[in-house]
């Protein structure tokens, strides 16, 4: 049996596996985007917005409750399996209904087909094993990497088989129909749990699941609304540019915090009734994702134009001004991410919910109510507003949870990092003549610029306030222990 990891090496690892497990992601993207059109990409981002939807609808959040239970027992666990695959059927029945009134909507009769079929992946999603979140719960993440690895290169290798033959939109939804099957056999194949019906913890379960519920809808809203109004309001072709550049430009700080976040959740479960280690680690957690993911975001929003033709080429150019906006709303959960972890590990997932809603609520007013005819472009630009108007309210929840935690701390943790992006931007503005103008070098040369103008201001603003136990003094421990690692690995060979 794998043995649980320490929280700095388990955060190491998952960020690395991670990584590991979205370079298929991407590698997957890149050869669609090259075989697939726009219009491909937009029918089942149309179904996909469906799909989500429901499944959102019925998600108690059962995977949540089980972690945040100490003291879990194999009744727990079987009754959240039965709501959670009691949920994934209402779902799939609710969808094939709704295709016909989803075809509509999205003047695209397609739609309606692939919505019904991808039913299947909503049925499948049911039947995995529940056991597999104990690989988290239990902080064994050689397994969870391990189990969502492969349910990942399943899927990328149909996929894109199935692109090469086909050349069409269908290869999408077979290749994730696949990796969702491949997922269920895993899934016994890897934990020994055997699950049954039951509902004798119904009401534990639910206690947690139902605020969770209420969180979970509004997160989807906040995240997939905007889709929505853009596959109303706009053509199919466009809706494939608006998708893809959503998907391409969350990779950069998603890919940090996702892996940093099946690690925290877990860590602060076990710390939480410590208030000055679960202080300690909700800092480092917090500078640690900010000084990742922000320059990811801003460097990304600098670089759309270079990135979008090199990657994907030049039928995607309808998708940099969408990267260029929505890479820079990705900076918002570099720094309420860990916060909403926070109020969860607390039971306080009313204050999570109440922010998810919040958010939502303005977006509607002005995206709907006062703006009603906004275009794509228009709708990212009122999401990256209503994200920074939301993030204020997301730091005075986190004051009242954690009395112990002051404004100037939170500030601190994300102030370098910002000042660092802020630097690195002005910087690749002013030298803009004096770059290579061919597209490749271009690219080479803003990422290198760039990425040296943030070390350099990040660690001199860190040695300027007096190298303080931050997360640049952490990384530096770290890239240290490593160098040290191989150097005596290198003596001992």
């Amino acid at each position: 049996m794998s043995e649980p990891t320490t929280v700095p090496r388990g955060v190491t690892l998952m960020v690395a596996m991670r990584w590991t497990d979205k370079l298929i992601g991407l590698l997957s993207t890149l050869i669609l985007a090259r075989l697939l059109v726009p219009d491909d990409f937009g029918v089942v981002a149309q179904a996909s917005l469906v799909i989500g939807l429901l499944d959102v609808l019925t998600d108690l959040g059962v995977a949540a409750s089980l972690i945040q239970n100490a003291r879990a027992t194999q009744h727990h666990f079987d009754t959240a399996w039965t709501i959670r695959l009691g949920q994934f059927l209402l779902a799939a029945l609710a969808a094939v209904l709704i295709a016909p009134l989803a075809g509509d909507y999205f003047h695209d009769e397609r739609v309606v087909p692939v919505i019904q079929l991808m039913c299947i992946s909503l049925v499948l999603a049911g039947l995995e094993n529940i056991g597999v979140i104990t690989f988290q719960k239990e902080m064994r993440f050689g397994l969870d990497f391990r189990f969502m690895f492969l349910k990942r290169l399943a899927g990328f290798l149909v996929t894109v088989t199935l692109a090469f033959l086909w050349r069409s939109y269908w290869a999408l939804v077979v290749g994730a129909i696949s990796g969702r099957l491949v997922g269920v056999v895993i899934s016994y194949s890897m934990h020994s749990m055997r699950p049954r019906l039951s509902l004798a913890e119904f009401q534990s379960v639910f206690g947690f699941s139902q605020w969770m519920l209420i969180r979970n809808i509004g997160n989807y809203l906040n995240n997939q609304y905007h889709r929505i109004l853009v596959g109303g309001r706009s053509s199919t072709s466009v809706m494939g540019a608006y998708s893809l550049a959503s998907e391409i430009s969350a990779m950069p700080s998603t890919e940090v915090l996702s892996p940093l976040n099946r690690v925290l959740f877990p860590a602060f479960v076990k710390v939480k009734d410590q208030p000055d280690e679960f202080k300690r680690v909700f800092l480092l957690a917090q500078g640690v994702q900010a000084l990742l993911a922000i320059p990811a975001s801003v460097g990304l929003a600098l670089v759309a134009n270079e990135a979008v033709v090199v990657l994907l080429g030049e039928k995607w150019l309808s998708a940099v001004p969408f990267v260029e906006i929505l890479a820079l709303t990705y900076l918002v959960p570099a720094i309420a991410t860990t916060p909403g972890y926070v109020l969860i590990t607390l039971g306080r997932v009313r204050l999570n919910a109440a922010i998810a809603w919040t958010q939502f609520v303005l977006f509607f007013a002005l995206a709907v109510l006062i703006f009603p005819a906004a275009q794509a472009l228009q709708l990212a630009e009122i999401r990256l507003a209503t994200a920074l108007v939301t993030l204020l309210g997301t730091i005075a929840m986190l004051m009242r949870a954690v009395p112990e935690l002051r404004a100037r701390e939170v500030a601190a943790s994300v102030a370098r990092p910002l000042l660092g992006a802020a630097s690195m931007a002005a910087v690749l503005q002013l030298s803009g003549s004096y770059l290579p103008t061919e597209t490749l070098w271009s690219l080479f040369a803003k990422v290198l610029l760039g990425g040296a103008v943030y070390v350099a201001s990040v660690l001199s603003l860190w040695l300027i306030v007096g190298r303080p136990e931050s997360a640049e003094a952490y990384i530096l421990k770290q890239i240290t222990y490593l160098i040290g690692s191989r150097a005596r690995a290198r003596r001992q060979g």
